[in-house]
């Protein structure tokens, strides 16, 4: 994807989650002569974050009372997409009327018809020609929508500024090799016990994942150009767990713990005691909000040594079970929740009250639109971030190629967490065993997609 050419600060609300469905409240009188309908949306936070879950049910609330007849039911999960639950909700038909998909998703979700056809409904969406024509084509086929584009990103480098000065490193000036970052978190870890100098995932889709942002980022692919073999076995590959190896085994800088699943290094960053992790700048915003980090310690800069930089996102589809009613009324409520601006996430002022973060930069789905200029002059208004800290990251991604996530990408990053938790959990693992033992598992994977 095309990254945005304008810098737009971001902030988004925490969405942490349990596994418990809730109700919103009563249902709303129908509007005359119309019927009442209900529809499920995903990501309602979760009681552990209860400013956040006010806020949210704040939107249900006034939502329901600007549609009569609307009744909103919200589904607690966190994140928004898990991929250990997401294939077999989706093959059930239990997903909720609107659902999350990341865009590695989007074409098998489509493809198998899982996502409902929304051509005739984005209308709903009152902004929906100021979203970046490049984002709109990634949830389109054949001339027919089947999504509403909601995050696109790019990862830098979030590190501890707080942790910097202490180990006696210039926070204003973060690595920009990953010679310079080895040594930062040799300096971080020698701070004490249970500070880590570079935290890094091994498991639970994430530890592939982080594999391929590292693997971009020196110039590597994951898959060849036809998409039909592995290409991660590779010198490029080897660097990545090399430099790993090395730093939890030689330096001591990576900590002894095992961090599998998104939010284990999320909580280790929120407690003040990892020095740098990969990230993209909605990093900041999820370690404030959800994980009690001080919002005056974290900066971002640009990925080190990139040649090229991963980005993703995601949108919201809508259930093909759904009753034009409720598709009508599931984009009316991603319109007001997400698509509006003073409202719902854009609600900046209501985030500066609650203590959200505000002022994070991130690529956004509007790019330079109207919109988006209209959602950037509310987030500098409304700004309680030191900007400063993540001008580092402005500057230097302005200049990295953006590279898309493979296909099948959670299958491979699931083949290529047994490589991550390889070298990482064992000090005599060979990074070119582990990556031709994943890359057999992965060409069969492929074989097996056609």
């Amino acid at each position: 994807m095309q990254r945005s050419t304008g810098l737009l600060l971001v902030t988004v609300l925490g969405l942490s989650a349990t596994t418990t469905a809730c109700g919103a409240s009563e249902p709303a009188a129908p509007s005359p002569g119309g019927a009442a309908v209900t529809i499920t949306v995903a990501c309602q936070p979760a009681k552990t974050a209860p400013k956040e879950r006010a806020a949210w049910d704040d939107d249900v609330a006034a939502f329901m009372k600007a549609h009569p007849g609307v009744t909103v039911k919200s589904t607690d999960q966190q994140p928004c997409f898990d991929p250990k639950t997401f294939g077999p909700k989706l093959a059930g038909g239990q997903m909720e009327t609107a659902f999350v998909v990341p865009v590695t998703n989007y074409a098998d979700v489509i493809g198998k018809g899982q996502a409902l056809d929304i051509s005739a409904y984005t209308g709903e969406i009152k902004n929906w020609d100021d979203l970046r024509a490049d984002v709109r084509a990634l949830v389109t086929k054949d001339g027919k929508v089947y999504g509403v584009p909601n995050v696109h990103y790019s990862v830098g480098l979030v590190y501890n500024r707080k942790l910097f000065a202490q180990a006696g490193l210039d926070p204003d000036t973060p690595p920009a090799t990953w010679a310079e970052i080895r040594e930062a978190a040799k300096k971080i870890a020698a701070l004490g016990p249970g500070h880590i100098g570079y935290g890094e995932y091994s498991g639970g889709n994430t530890g592939g994942w982080h594999f391929t942002q590292a693997l971009y980022g020196r110039g590597g692919a994951v898959l060849t150009g036809d998409g039909k073999k592995a290409a991660f076995n590779s010198p490029e590959g080897r660097a990545v767990l090399q430099t790993l190896h090395d730093m939890r085994w030689t330096d001591n800088s990576m900590g002894s713990r095992l961090l599998v699943g998104w939010e284990s290094l999320m909580m280790a960053m929120g407690s003040g005691k990892v020095g740098m992790m990969l990230g993209a700048p909605d990093v900041v915003t999820d370690v404030v909000t959800k994980f009690r980090g001080d919002v005056a310690d974290y900066g971002i800069t640009g990925f080190p040594e990139a040649k090229a930089s991963l980005s993703g996102g995601e949108a919201f589809m809508i259930n093909p079970r759904a009753t034009p009613e409720q598709a009508r009324a599931a984009l009316q409520w991603l319109d007001f929740r997400y698509n509006t601006v003073g409202k719902g996430r854009f609600d900046f002022a209501r985030g500066k009250t609650l203590g959200n973060p505000v002022g994070v930069p991130d690529n956004d789905v509007y790019g330079d639109s109207a919109t988006g200029k209209a959602i950037q002059a509310e987030r500098e208004k409304n700004a309680t971030l030191p900007v400063r800290n993540y001008a580092p990251y402005v500057r230097a991604a302005a200049g990295v190629p953006p590279k898309a996530e493979p296909a099948h990408a959670q299958e491979l990053y699931a083949i290529l967490d047994v490589v991550m938790s390889g070298v990482l959990s064992r000090k005599d693992a060979d990074p070119g065993k582990l990556l031709a033992d994943a890359e057999a598992k992965a060409d069969a994977l492929l074989a097996a997609k056609g």
